[in-house]
């Protein structure tokens, strides 16, 4: 089966081969961890940890580094405002991140670099870019120079001037060209900084990506993914340095997922539509989250609102109904057309109406072998999509909330209503069980009667987000 992805660089969707099949190597842009992470830096993780899954069952070896910038002028001012050290704040909110991805069912990257631990990294990377006329020091600053690299702009396909204001480049006195930008600048005492040849001073943001991808995965890579905003300047440039300094191709198949709107107007949080993934979870599970942002394609805008999140719900909750409450681990069989829709770009609609698709026809069925095959065919599928991951019994029991503290009766509260049910319903006092019944739908609890006995769940509370 051949894999498809669409390629910023070429404008199309290309087969894809990897230089090396027994070694794929992927690097995606993590968060600047100031703070809690808001629901756009969720979305790559997501997009991106799905093609990880499908890559890793068609290679032997998938190297995935996905970094964190913990060098920043908001970091910087973050951890001034708090009197603590930058790695102090940094390390905190890493932590945060990786605890709130979890929750969504992302898996680790093989690779999570630190931007300072590869300072004398960048070093070497400028030192080699001066020595082959691609940068000069100016001022206590180096300076990529832009002319020096006659297809820059190769990536976003802009002109001169759509790239200099795009980039709101600062047009200072020492500068050769208006559109160069900054690999090194000054640090004031007070600033973080670090000793270099060209005094004392800290990396400018796009070498260090450029840097730990040399490091951990060598000069030409095959995957480079971000947000669609990092196409110019931040990839742009990265391109312009690592096919400086060493020549050749810097990156093969350069992916990049669209904008997180939310209820149809940018994130802001002058309008109060702010959503931290550390808020939301506090009223959603992550697997509820993960759905919401794969209900839409990658490459396409994705507008997150409260009622994508309850459809996603809703979705997830007739998967899990579908799954059987006990039982043997079901054999191992491919998901065949969930593959093949993520094998096409990525397309997780498809993938997911699949899924559903799979998990209705299991629903309908009654030949256990058949039963089993569905079963297993499922399974197979939601692991692609890093979903169905919670157990299905207590996903019921819980109201979709498997993740999040409930409130409502207790398990033992409902069984022994389900029971006093069960016996009038044996002793033929139908008015008796129906009043059990809507006693427990006034407690949110909601039951069905099936073959091997009842089964309850809670029904959905709403949230106040």
């Amino acid at each position: 089966m051949n894999i498809r992805l669409h390629n910023t660089l070429t404008r199309q969707k290309d087969i894809f081969v990897p230089a090396d099949p027994q070694r794929v190597t992927m690097y995606v842009c993590g968060p600047t961890v100031y703070n809690y992470v808001h629901i756009g830096n969720a979305r790559p993780v997501v997009v991106f940890d799905v093609l990880y899954r499908l890559l890793s069952r068609h290679f032997p070896q998938v190297v995935y580094a996905r970094n964190i910038t913990d060098v920043d002028d908001k970091i910087n001012a973050a951890a001034a405002a708090n009197g603590e050290a930058i790695r102090v704040l940094a390390e905190r909110f890493a932590a945060a991140y990786r605890a709130d991805m979890t929750q969504l069912n992302a898996l680790a990257p093989s690779i999570e670099p630190w931007a300072t631990d590869h300072v004398p990294q960048m070093i070497a990377l400028i030192e080699r870019l001066i020595e082959r006329g691609h940068a000069y020091a100016a001022e206590g600053h180096v300076l990529f120079h832009v002319p020096s690299l006659p297809d820059y702009g190769k990536l976003s396909g802009r002109n001169r001037e759509d790239m200099i204001s795009g980039a709101r480049i600062e047009v200072a006195p020492y500068k050769r060209d208006p559109a160069d930008f900054v690999l090194w600048k000054p640090s004031t005492a007070a600033q973080p900084g670090w000793d270099s040849p060209w005094g004392f001073g800290r990396p400018g943001w796009h070498i260090e990506c450029t840097a730990m991808i040399n490091t951990h995965l060598g000069p030409s890579i095959d995957i480079h993914g971000g947000g669609q905003d990092l196409i110019f300047p931040h990839h742009e440039n990265e391109i312009a340095q690592g096919e400086g300094a060493h020549g050749g191709q810097y990156c093969r198949y350069w992916l990049h997922n669209g904008y997180v709107t939310v209820d149809g107007e940018k994130m802001s949080k002058s309008l109060g539509n702010f959503r931290t993934v550390r808020d939301l979870l506090q009223h959603y599970p992550g697997e509820v989250i993960r759905y919401a942002l794969l209900a839409g394609h990658y490459r396409k805008p994705l507008d997150f609102s409260l009622t994508a999140l309850d459809q996603a719900r809703a979705a997830l909750d007739r998967l899990y109904g579908s799954l059987p409450a006990t039982g043997s681990a079901p054999p191992k069989v491919r998901a065949e057309a969930v593959e093949a829709a993520l094998a096409d770009d990525l397309n997780t609609p498809l993938a997911l109406a699949c899924l559903h698709e799979t998990a209705s026809a299991l629903r309908k069925c009654t030949d256990p072998d058949e039963q089993s095959r569905l079963h297993a065919t499922l399974r197979d599928g939601a692991d692609l999509l890093g979903l169905l991951q919670a157990d299905p019994s207590q996903w019921r029991q819980q109201g979709g909330m498997a993740a999040v503290q409930t409130s409502g009766p207790s398990p033992e509260h409902i069984e022994t209503l389900i029971a006093a049910r069960q016996a009038a319903r044996a002793a033929r006092d139908f008015a008796r069980a129906d009043a059990l019944r809507h006693e427990l739908a006034a407690q949110g609890i909601g039951i069905e009667d099936k073959a091997a006995g009842t089964t309850w769940h809670r029904l959905h509370a709403e949230p106040v987000v």
